[in-house]
């Protein structure tokens, strides 16, 4: 069996409590090195085989799986954050599936989860955005067209942005074509992580502090008036609002 585990945004103690049981009992860990905080195997067996997959292929990737299934053994594939964003399970799944492999996901904090936790903010906020975007900037990976930022910028939505700071000034040109220059931006460095930083910004100003703070990778950038300190009271609590649960009083 093969189990692909979120391992969380960085913090240890993300780790689900059915994700730390399956890595903790593992007989093979194959694990992004690069990017998955290594403290989440620190209660592995002591027999257990790790593998980093920052220096493997997909096949390489694979074989290991193979030959665990053939000795019985469970594998936990340990992704970064959940690994249905950015995680490329689809193509692991769909092999093992061609092998008779059977496979698991188990979800995880995602970074962007984590982001907004950092910040303290929420993303939906009444009256502001009910919608949050997922995406990021094309780079040796693609995106299609009808995905670009400035196409997705004409919603006006909360927008997520994974691995796109280390382009931070064309990322805000794209932006900039539908979001006022006084659009608050937040990006954040490591969510979760004992090194999270922090920068609290604007489209006017954001591509100079990024600059300055030297960050280049593995931060999310969220973008939008979610970020401000307008907005409306939830419906949900408001008193003089009836639903299923609960009598609104008429005022």
């Amino acid at each position: 069996m093969v189990y692909f585990v979120g391992a969380g945004a960085g913090d240890p103690e993300l780790l689900t409590i059915k994700g730390k049981r399956l890595i903790d009992n593992a007989d093979v860990v194959i694990y992004t090195g690069s990017l998955v905080n290594a403290a989440v195997l620190n209660d592995v067996k002591y027999d257990c085989d790790i593998y980093d997959s920052s220096r493997m292929t997909l096949g390489e990737v694979l074989d290991v799986m193979r030959d665990a299934e053939r000795q019985d053994k469970t594998t936990v594939r340990l992704h970064t954050g959940d690994p249905s964003i950015y995680g490329a399970i689809r193509e692991q799944m769909d092999a093992l599936d061609e092998m008779g492999i059977a496979h698991e996901v188990v979800p995880g904090v995602s970074s962007f989860l984590a982001a907004a936790a950092a910040i303290q903010k929420e993303y939906t906020l009444p009256n502001v955005s009910q919608t949050v975007i997922l995406t990021r900037m094309g780079g040796r990976t693609s995106v299609p067209e009808r995905e670009s930022i400035a196409a997705l910028a004409k919603h006006h939505a909360t927008m997520v942005l994974f691995l796109s700071v280390g382009n931070m000034e064309q990322l805000v040109q794209q932006l900039l074509t539908s979001y006022e220059k006084t659009t608050p931006v937040a990006v954040i460095y490591k969510a979760s992580w004992p090194d999270q930083k922090i920068i609290i910004g604007n489209l006017e100003t954001i591509v100079q502090q990024v600059r300055e703070s030297g960050i280049t990778k593995t931060a999310i950038v969220t973008v939008g008036d979610f970020l401000g300190d307008t907005y409306d009271l939830s419906k949900l609590y408001d008193r003089t609002f009836t639903h299923e649960f609960r009598k609104g009083v008429c005022e």
